[in-house]
């Protein structure tokens, strides 16, 4: 089930695995976006880690973490530009994991901007267990791509 709420455009057709078929496989599909009230685009999201997500004791490896929070990330910076605006390349990402997933176990993802400049953006994601706590979080940097009419 898709929700939108007040987007700058449409992205329903990256719901799901983001059109990155690999956030599929390692257990993770996006839900929900929208803009807040500043324009800032933001998107939720669940993860339940597959066994292609894990370490041979069914604990999700680091680069997943990374791999789902620059997508989430991603996915919010583009909710909020307009028109063909675009992410172009991740610049910098920092990534905390303050406890482990394990496989079959639900996840919340959330990303949001953070703010938007001309040239970059900045956002920051999660990964929430079910209790709330944080299981990891990530802070970004990304280089936009400005579409120029004409």
């Amino acid at each position: 089930m898709s929700v939108v709420i007040a987007s700058r455009k449409d992205m329903d057709r990256w719901l799901g695995n983001g059109g990155m078929p690999l956030i599929g496989t390692v257990g993770g599909a996006f839900e929900a976006y929208g803009v807040d009230g500043e324009e800032l685009g933001w998107v939720t999201g669940t993860f339940v880690p597959t066994p292609e997500a894990c370490n041979p004791h069914g604990v999700v490896q680091a680069g997943v973490h990374g791999l789902l929070l620059d997508a989430s990330m991603n996915f919010a910076i583009n909710a909020g530009l307009p028109g063909r605006d675009r992410t172009r390349a991740t610049l910098e990402m920092k990534i905390e994991t303050m406890r482990p997933a394990a496989v079959g176990e639900t996840y919340r993802l959330r990303g949001e901007v953070v703010r938007m400049a001309r040239q970059v953006s900045y956002g920051e994601a999660t990964i929430v267990e079910p209790a709330g706590a944080i299981v990891s979080r990530s802070t970004g940097t990304f280089l936009l791509h400005r579409h120029e009419e004409g």
